[in-house]
């Protein structure tokens, strides 16, 4: 994001007194939230042709975990640059051209040569992807009334799940009913292939949902098109105080400088404290190794001696269980708060992911190298995956991005949002690119890091995350002068 972009610094237009029931909000925020479902899509949609593609164009490990994790890179790129775009030509704009890039990806990867050009193809969705980890929740916090701010937030992590869902229950009915992922389906093309092609189903759903949707209000006012910021705010809050809230809005503008990367950085510490708080929420979201479990659940249920149908049944329940637990912290972070949460999931995650370094670490070998799990050991690591997956779907999943859609100031808020989800999908790709070699030489130790992770998180969120829960968001950014001076460390 560039020092021009200006893009969700004003987190919420509205505060606790707005009138309006806020339902036209919810179905607004739903419709901008299905760039959620295609970026859950195309995360996991990998993770049922990742066998065929080993097998078609014979990938070494590393080379195969690259192409997997390919698609965080343009994610990373298009989570950088998505601010200023958006600022450009508005936030629909941005939107439509992420339905586009998520149906040219799905060409690109299903009708793949070779892997060069699958991975070229999932870079393109990639970037389609970062553009909708930001478009997504910052449109969705500039239409927001703040007494459902983090509900409306969390239905970016629901509709991710939801999307990986989906993407995991079409890869299943494509492998079945071609009899393997590696056979052949409709019109010669191997079933692994129409995972991908499938894709462009929900990408031209989006591209055409979002012509139902109306712009940002603050976009609208920041480029001048008042009576459309009027008409759309008559709708969302009916007629009472309108003026006055777009005067606050504008005025707000005003007084505001367009963010820069410069405003990040610190004297002491490189950046703000703050910027480190949301930047290490990013992270350690991804260093639990939650999307090994949806990218590469297939082959490691596969590997320890499950069939490939079994294998896919266990994903599709594994996914089923991410939207239930992601309902729970969606009725739930309004009510009991963001860092209860945290705290409670990550000591969840830290007892599964002990459990299965345990299990995998101690099981003996079979001929190719593979844990053999026997007797009880196969149905615990199941549970303990799945657990596991309770733990972080009730919390660190959708409550990071609800911390990372309020805690900024609006002085930073571009920029520091763009940094961090710039951080998170360099992460993602880190532990992504890295499970097929740390799996290679042993699946206790790649349990064991996330672990040792999860334990972190716990240490990090008691330590430096503060609560934000039932504090206004003016509140919040009030505390800039506080960050600029090193206070207000713990977020």
């Amino acid at each position: 994001m560039s020092e021009h972009a200006s893009f969700d610094q004003h987190a919420s237009i509205y505060d606790e007194s707005d009138t309006g029931s806020g339902r036209s909000a919810v179905r607004i925020a739903s419709v901008a939230a299905l760039g959620g479902f295609l970026f859950g899509y195309d995360s996991a949609v990998i993770n049922g042709a990742v066998a065929a593609v080993e097998d078609r164009f014979n990938a070494a490990p590393g080379p195969l975990g690259f192409a997997v994790a390919s698609a965080l890179l343009g994610a990373a790129a298009g989570a950088l640059t998505a601010g200023r775009f958006a600022d450009r030509f508005g936030r629909l704009f941005t939107m439509k051209v992420a339905a586009v890039l998520f149906f040219v990806s799905a060409l690109i990867t299903g009708f793949a040569p070779n892997l060069v050009v699958l991975v070229l193809g999932r870079i393109v969705g990639g970037v389609g992807v970062g553009v909708a980890s930001v478009i997504a929740p910052a449109y969705i916090a500039e239409v927001a009334p703040a007494r459902i701010r983090g509900r409306l937030g969390s239905l970016q992590q629901l509709a991710i799940v939801t999307g990986i869902f989906l993407s995991l229950l079409v890869d299943y009915l494509f492998a079945a009913g071609a009899g393997g992922s590696r056979e052949e389906f409709w019109f010669g093309l191997e079933a692994w292939r129409w995972m991908f092609l499938a894709m462009a189903v929900p990408a031209v759903l989006y591209g055409v949902l979002t012509l139902t949707i109306p712009e940002s209000p603050r976009y609208l006012i920041a480029t001048h098109r008042i009576p459309e910021a009027r008409r759309i705010l008559s709708t969302l809050l009916g007629e009472r105080g309108i003026d006055i809230k777009i005067n606050r809005i504008r005025e707000t503008m005003q007084r505001e400088k367009p963010p820069s990367w410069a405003d990040l950085r610190a004297p002491r510490t490189g950046l703000l404290p703050i910027v480190w708080v949301g930047l290490g929420l990013s992270v350690f979201q991804q260093f639990v190794g939650i999307n090994v479990i949806f990218y590469y659940s297939n082959i490691l249920w596969e590997a320890v001696g499950f069939s490939e149908n079994d294998a896919f049944v266990i994903t599709v329940i594994t996914s089923v269980v991410n939207i239930a637990t992601t309902l729970i912290a969606i009725a739930t972070v309004d009510r009991f708060g963001r860092k209860p949460l945290l705290l409670i999931g990550s000591v969840g995650m830290a007892v599964t992911l002990g459990t299965l370094t345990v299990i995998f670490g101690t099981a003996p070998l079979n001929a190719e190298g593979n844990p053999v799990l026997s007797g009880a050991t196969g149905p615990i690591a199941l549970l303990a995956a799945n657990l596991f997956v309770v733990a972080f779907g009730m919390s660190w999943g959708p409550v990071v991005w609800v911390l990372l859609g309020e805690k900024f100031p609006n002085r930073i808020r571009a920029a520091a949002l763009a940094f961090a989800a710039g951080g998170q999908w360099v992460a993602n790709w880190l532990i992504t690119v890295s499970f097929p070699v740390l799996s290679d030489a042993s699946l206790g130790l790649a349990y064991g890091f996330y672990t040792v992770c999860a334990v972190l998180s716990f240490v990090f969120v008691l330590r430096w995350v503060r609560e934000t829960k039932g504090v206004e968001l003016e509140e919040m950014h009030a505390d800039a002068g506080a960050v600029r001076g090193g206070a207000g460390h713990s977020g």
